[in-house]
């Protein structure tokens, strides 16, 4: 099984969410999971805001979660040098064993065109970056999710369960 997942924040509160499927072309989940956080303490300012961690390794304790690889809205590294972003921090918190997949809608300066990935004829690309899987497996992977646009179907479900209020 592997995880879309997605987290909320608002106020001191945040929901994790995530939306798991077997197949890359999944056009449903197999199952969803919602975790609400009651307290979330303040991301220090200059630094980079690691807080998406500790939510995510919640819910995966929570539902008992042992994915074979995880789907970010955020970055792996930021930049080609792969200084570490939220997900290389998550793949380090799970041990280096479940490889991380980050998509982002952004660009960061020190991430040329290699990083980059087409969905259809939409534009502007996706950014990936990755940890525990080679990059152009991860770029396949990617650009055969479901979905006709730019953003996977699955990825903007886990997104509207993280945002959800019920």
């Amino acid at each position: 099984m592997k995880l879309v997942v997605a987290v909320h924040f608002e106020g001191a509160q945040a929901t994790a969410a995530a939306a798991a499927f077997d197949a890359w072309d999944a056009a449903e989940p197999m199952k969803t999971y919602v975790s609400p956080i009651d307290h979330v303490d303040k991301a220090a300012r200059g630094e980079l805001d690691l807080r998406e961690v500790a939510c995510v390794m919640q819910l995966l304790r929570e539902h008992s979660l042992a994915p074979e690889l995880i789907l970010i809205d955020g970055f792996v590294h930021l930049d080609a040098d792969e200084t570490p972003g939220v997900g290389q921090r998550l793949y380090q918190a799970l041990g280096g064993t479940v490889p991380i997949v980050g998509v982002s809608k952004k660009r960061l300066p020190g991430l040329s065109a290699q990083f980059e990935v087409l969905r259809e004829d939409e534009a502007p690309p996706l950014v990936v970056t990755c940890a525990g899987i080679d990059i152009g497996a991860a770029k396949v992977r990617l650009r055969s999710m479901h979905g006709r646009k730019r953003v996977p179907t699955l990825m903007k479900l886990a997104a509207r369960l993280a945002k959800s209020k019920e």
